[in-house]
């Protein structure tokens, strides 16, 4: 009896409905986001206003279409501009509009302007913020809201953000930052006297949960090994820890400011380096 043998079709990617609800689309991002919005909204009113918000959002998406047609040629996926738009409306805090737009204006402008080697060196939202907060500090200021002692509101975020994250492979990153910050939160509150809880307490804030989960895994403004994004993140951590000493409100957005870029070019610079080293030669056999 002769066999034969049947060919296995490959696998087909997902279609119609079952691509929306699958992780590996690119939409799934942005309503993690906009659920985090929503729930901080409706739960805690963390919100300056939805106008505001959705003017950042606008910004964000319009700018990026005329720069992405300028620069590449193309009109690119809005989700990322939809990110740090939205991000910019939960971050930042004013009673004038305009700042939502010039933040949001300055964060999609750096992915083109601020390159190096063909990669922008800060994350987009981190960097438009750091700015607008530092230069505007008569005009802007930071989300400083908790979650309250709500701690279902946490746990459901944490829990969304851990699925995605962990399809993603960038679980990691936020694991080892949160444990950083605790364990540096105990050291500090050991060095100033101060209660523990209150020192871990700012990581309940929603500005942590879009920071945790969006600013330092972002994979366009992250180093590319494990070990690396490891060992970058705890370098943001130790570096706050000095911030919160000297009574920075925003010391995780300015340490992601500077250590961020800093990582990238290290590893490109490492990655130069390996590239222009010599083969070694094959040494003769002798007799």
């Amino acid at each position: 009896m002769s066999q034969q043998t049947i060919a296995i079709p490959p696998r087909q990617p997902a279609r119609g409905w079952k691509k929306w609800l699958s992780l590996d689309n690119r939409f799934v991002p942005p309503i993690f986001i906009t659920l985090i919005l929503l729930g901080g909204q409706l739960t805690y009113g963390i919100l300056e206003s939805y106008e505001k918000t959705l003017l950042a959002i606008a910004t964000a998406i319009v700018v990026e279409m005329v720069l992405g047609k300028i620069f590449l040629g193309k009109f690119p996926h809005p989700a990322s501009a939809y990110i740090t738009g939205i991000s910019v409306g939960i971050l930042l805090r004013s009673p004038a509009y305009w700042p939502f737009a010039v933040c949001a204006a300055i964060a999609i402008s750096s992915k083109y302007v601020l390159r190096y080697k063909g990669r922008h060196l800060w994350n987009p939202s981190n960097l438009g913020i750091c700015i607008v907060l530092f230069l505007l500090p008569a005009s802007v200021a930071g989300l400083s809201i908790q979650w309250g002692n709500n701690l279902w509101s946490l746990v459901v975020i944490w829990m969304l953000g851990a699925a995605i994250l962990w399809r993603l492979h960038r679980l990691h990153i936020s694991a080892t930052y949160v444990v950083a910050f605790i364990l540096l939160a105990i050291l500090r509150a050991h060095i100033l006297h101060q209660p523990v809880l209150a020192e871990i307490s700012p990581i309940t804030g929603p500005e942590y949960q879009l920071f945790i989960f969006f600013m330092i895994t972002d994979p366009k403004t992250t180093v590319r090994s494990k070990l690396g994004q490891s060992l970058v993140v705890i370098a943001v951590a130790v570096l706050e820890m000095f911030f919160r000493f000297d009574q920075s409100v925003y010391a995780e957005l300015y340490a992601l400011f500077w250590i961020g870029p800093i990582a990238m070019l290290i590893e490109m610079w490492l990655n130069a380096r390996r590239v222009k080293a010599p083969a070694p030669q094959p040494q003769m056999a002798r007799p």
